[in-house]
């Protein structure tokens, strides 16, 4: 059995008070700087993984990348040693807890309180984002949550460029935690991008608002295969009062392909909070919210006339609850008539209605691919009945011009304008024997056919009227 080599009570300028944490690269203390006397955290790498050069240059490179992110949401690095034997890192001292230990000692946060903090943590992966890095390790216990109820994300050692990793991740191998880690950094980390990130930072909000580690008391193996199959329990069966749109938003940036996941942290913020986030610039500031709420829809009718229709945004939300504008995904919407139009699908406030996002039940295996899981998924709910598309939506006001022809009733339309306008569902084509191969035939009769009496019928009939004919004549 290995015996820890203590640490020694200075380390360079700093002062060794006491030990806060232990991982698996070297062990966390607070220390004082002796020149300032400010408090900070020092992280002495262990004596095994110093002497293996590829570690070291990662926990190296752990300073160097904490160090260019000057964000208020992320642990800032003040200093680095690489002297032997004991390689330390200093960073800012934050006087607090991880979410992982809040939330084994309290249970799940409330579900505003971990949109809060996971909104500050994207803001800090953001700008690591924007500058090229990928934190490839982010999990509840790499974030701690300072007295003042600020959210700092650290441990860096996992980060890589976006163009490059230095040859210290070797192709093939999956670094992180597996129960956080997207699907595809377990076959290999070095091709890892930012939508790892994100997957990452949506299991990270899952155990926040369920209480419940993503993928609990799964194996490495077992856990990547669910991964892949999208197979989980969603938040809202465990924590059934969380929203729609943040139950959404987790099952999104939790899908297994990364092309189906927010392209951003910001996009992500905005599926939590069904709201755009400007980026303004100092020469170009962030638009002002509009102080009416409307929206301007272009669609096709069934004859490919465009029409433009207005109408508000929760309006817009219960037609598309209701089945009212048809396929979705060719509307395009903007908040001027004259302005510039988008897709449903690149707009918040509408995304989550247009955007499924399909997740497998864990029971809905084969049978003896995983017996023992302890996810138990409730059947599941009867779908509601979806309202005819005549059905009037009055918080859709129909505009001015080409309204009528609409697929849907607006107030002010006729009813027989919509009905002649609105498709209707054809009938099944009707299947003749040969095209129902499935349907039981009459079976074929063998041997030889019966005799056909018909022509002898036909004789003893005419036979009989002639005999008829001649007593008449002969009276």
């Amino acid at each position: 059995m290995a015996v820890e080599t203590p640490v020694p009570p200075t380390l360079g300028n700093y002062d060794i008070l006491s030990k806060i944490a232990e991982g698996g690269m070297g062990t966390v203390y607070k220390g004082k700087n002796r020149t300032t006397g400010e408090i900070v955290a020092v992280k002495v790498i262990a004596p095994a993984t110093a002497k293996n050069p590829i570690l070291l240059q990662r926990f190296e490179r752990e300073y160097l990348a904490a160090k260019v992110l000057d964000h208020p949401n992320v642990v800032r690095a003040l200093d680095y040693s690489g002297a032997m034997p004991h390689p330390f890192l200093v960073m800012e001292f934050v006087d607090g807890l991880s979410i992982g230990q809040i939330i084994q000692k309290k249970g799940r946060y409330a579900e505003a309180e971990a949109v809060r903090l996971i909104t500050q943590v994207c803001d800090g992966l953001q700008r690591a984002h924007k500058q090229g890095l990928v934190h490839r390790d982010v999990k509840p216990d790499n974030i701690l949550v300072d007295q003042e109820g600020v959210a700092k994300l650290t441990d860096m050692g996992l980060v890589k460029e976006v163009e490059g990793d230095l040859n210290l991740t070797r192709t093939g191998r999956g670094l992180g935690t597996p129960h956080f880690m997207a699907p595809e950094q377990f076959r290999d980390a070095k091709t890892v991008d930012v939508r790892g990130d994100i997957y990452s930072l949506g299991a990270t909000l899952y155990a926040m608002v369920t209480g419940v580690i993503p993928f609990d008391n799964a194996s490495p193996l077992d856990c990547w295969m669910r991964k892949i199959r999208n197979e989980f329990r969603t938040p809202k069966e465990l924590n059934p009062v969380l929203s729609d749109r943040v139950d959404w938003a987790i099952r999104r940036a939790m899908s297994a392909e990364p092309g189906q996941r927010p392209s951003s942290c910001r996009e992500f913020v905005e599926d939590l909070k069904g709201t755009a986030r400007p980026t303004p610039t100092a020469a170009e500031p962030a638009p002002a919210a509009p102080t009416v709420d409307v929206w301007y829809l272009v669609y096709r009718d069934e004859n490919d006339k465009a029409h433009t229709v207005k109408g508000s945004t929760d309006g817009i939300r219960n037609a598309l609850r209701d089945k009212l504008l048809g396929d979705p995904s060719g509307i395009l919407v903007s908040r001027t008539k004259h302005g510039q139009f988008a897709l449903l699908s690149n707009v918040p406030e509408f995304r989550d209605l247009v955007l499924n996002v399909v997740v497998s039940s864990p029971n809905n295996r084969t049978p003896g691919s995983d017996e023992t899981s302890p996810y138990q998924t409730p059947p599941p709910r009867p779908k509601s009945p979806v309202p005819p598309p005549s059905k009037p939506n009055p918080a859709m006001p129909a505009a001015a011009s080409g309204a009528h022809a609409a697929p849907y009733v607006y107030p002010g339309t006729s009813g027989a304008h919509a009905e002649s306008s609105t498709p209707k569902p054809k009938a099944p084509p009707r299947r003749t024997r040969d095209e129902e191969p499935d349907k039981p035939q009459p079976r074929e009769r063998k041997g030889p056919k019966p005799f056909d009496w018909t022509p002898v019928l036909l004789v003893v009939v005419a036979v009989l009227s002639a005999v008829v004919g001649y007593l008449v004549l002969a009276k």
